[in-house]
């Protein structure tokens, strides 16, 4: 009976499911994980909304600036684009650029509790920049000369030289602006610019408004409610945070070490492959709304490449957002030497960015007979428009995860390898497929378009590559080594000798040698 009874029990058990080869601690282990998932997803959530929301405001200030140049008239408008785009290409992105270079020291900074060291890099930000606006101011007083060379037409470029005259302000204001927006971002603090960019938008209107329409100002009035606007997000800013004392656990006084020669070298090697990577992008779309020109109707087809650029800059602001949150998180993590957080951080990223860029093709798919009336009723470019769309959803399957990946790259203190990408993936594989298959291949508007996906794609793989292959181990160790150097500890004064000299003098000369050559050309 009982050898009955034992055969019984076995075939009951085959039968009924099987739980005895469950590891409780494996059950444990999953939770945990999936729980650090949902905890990072919220991170990079509430810390990347007021920096798109931040980023949508500008986007908006922008718009009422080009809707009072329109008012004014279609020459108005066109010198007023035209001088953006030159403010854009020669002072904007570069000053941007740089700043960027701030970020891992700031990041990594702050994650290894070096209170000093971020104060210390935004003094020396700031001062840089300050440095780098004197070209740049230069270029932006002799515009005229530059774009009659370039055989613009001479009432074209003297209404785009006051319209620059009137912005030169900007380049002051940005120069503190970057640094402070990215030193209180490497603390986790994001809402005071978002604060500051909605006091100078709802002054913008009024200010567009008085300056253009009563005291008839013209495209002066437009330059200049912008500059003004942006003096205005400086002062909220600074004062907003001096009297809540944000500032106060990480501020140190500026002193004469912030001009320390060899203290600038970690910011300048930083800050120049940043600026390189972000202007290589930047300049694209201006490289293709001159390759618009040279096609068949290029009114139309550069009228639709403005329209598909805004949009593009419209979608671009969200994984730009969640880029700078990743950037700050994962030079938060290495700082701590939690290359473990850091790496879960980087990966929840790109799969956010992926699932963003499946909602703009979405998004763009859809809307590709509609979009276009929302800025004109011309047939031609509304068809062009159409055509192009859903390329420009395709582009956003690579564009949204490449953008993220390059916040990553930034938060290991690794701008070169982002800037080598995008000149690998832009202007290596991008540039020719979009003019062979534009003008070669006879494809026109709808073959730069597919230059552009080429270049997002390769650019995608290449990033995604470059953080599957990272050791994150060596990125926590190399940012310990970056955070307590000797001069975050106050023994600054005395530099390495002579070669240290010369190496930061050629820096700053080659950097500002290529700045000149590519905004002369």
């Amino acid at each position: 009976m009982a050898k009955s009874t034992k055969t019984d029990t076995n075939e009951t058990n085959f039968l009924l499911p099987d739980y005895t080869f469950i590891d409780p601690e494996k059950i444990t282990y999953s939770n945990s994980t999936f729980s650090k998932i949902i905890t990072e997803i919220k991170s990079l959530f509430f810390l990347a909304s007021p920096i798109a929301l931040t980023a949508l405001i500008f986007y908006s200030r922008s718009i009422v600036s080009m809707l009072f140049l329109g008012h004014l008239g279609d020459i108005e408008l066109a010198a007023g684009s035209l001088a953006i785009a030159f403010a854009n290409i020669t002072g904007y992105s570069v000053l941007s650029g740089l700043s960027l270079g701030m970020e891992p020291l700031c990041s990594q900074a702050f994650g290894a509790n070096r209170p000093k060291l971020l104060s210390i890099t935004l003094h020396r930000c700031i001062i840089f920049l300050l440095s780098c606006s004197i070209p740049i101011s230069l270029l932006w007083l002799n515009i005229s000369k530059i774009l009659v060379l370039l055989h613009q037409e001479k009432n074209l470029t003297l209404i785009s030289q006051t319209y620059l005259l009137f912005t030169l302000p900007d380049l002051i204001s940005n120069s503190f602006i970057h640094p402070i927006r990215i030193y209180l971002r490497s603390q986790n603090i994001t809402h005071p610019l978002t604060l500051a960019s909605l006091f100078g938008t709802t002054l913008h209107l009024p200010l567009n408004y008085f300056l253009v329409n009563h005291y008839k100002l013209g495209v002066a009035g437009v330059a200049a409610a912008s500059a003004s606007s942006n003096i205005a997000i400086l002062l909220f800013l600074v004062s907003y945070v001096y009297i809540t004392g944000l500032h106060k656990p990480t501020w140190t006084k500026p002193s004469l070490e912030c001009f320390n020669l060899a203290g600038f070298m970690p910011l300048l090697k930083l800050a120049a492959p940043s600026c390189v990577s972000v202007c290589l992008e930047w300049w694209w779309y201006e490289i293709m709304i001159v390759l618009c020109g040279l096609l068949v109707d290029p009114t139309a087809t550069v009228a639709s490449m403005g329209v598909l650029i805004q949009t593009t800059a419209l979608i671009y602001v969200f994984p730009s957002s969640l880029g700078f949150a990743v950037s700050t998180r994962v030079g938060n993590e290495l700082g701590a030497n939690r290359a473990s957080k850091a790496k879960l951080s980087a990966v929840v990223s790109v799969f956010m960015a992926a699932i963003m860029g499946f909602s703009a093709m979405v998004f763009a798919t859809a809307m590709r007979h509609r979009w276009g009336r929302m800025f004109t009723g011309d047939e031609n470019i509304l068809r062009l428009t159409s055509a192009a769309l859903p390329i420009l959803g395709l582009c956003e399957l690579g564009n949204c995860p490449q953008t993220v990946a390059c916040g990553v790259v930034r938060g290991t203190a690794r701008p070169s390898v982002a800037a080598n990408v995008n000149l690998s993936a832009f202007y290596l594989v991008g540039m020719p497929v979009a003019i062979g298959l534009g003008f070669w291949f006879k494809v026109g508007f709808c073959g730069l378009w597919l230059g552009l996906l080429m270049a997002q794609v390769c650019c995608a793989g290449l990033m995604l590559c470059v953080i599957g292959t990272t050791d994150w181990e060596f990125e926590a160790r190399r940012a310990q080594q970056m955070t307590s150097a000797d001069e975050c500890d106050g023994d600054e004064g005395v530099m390495d000798g002579p070669k240290e000299i010369l190496t930061m003098v050629v820096t700053i000369f080659e950097w500002l040698l290529y700045v000149m050559m590519v905004n002369f050309c």
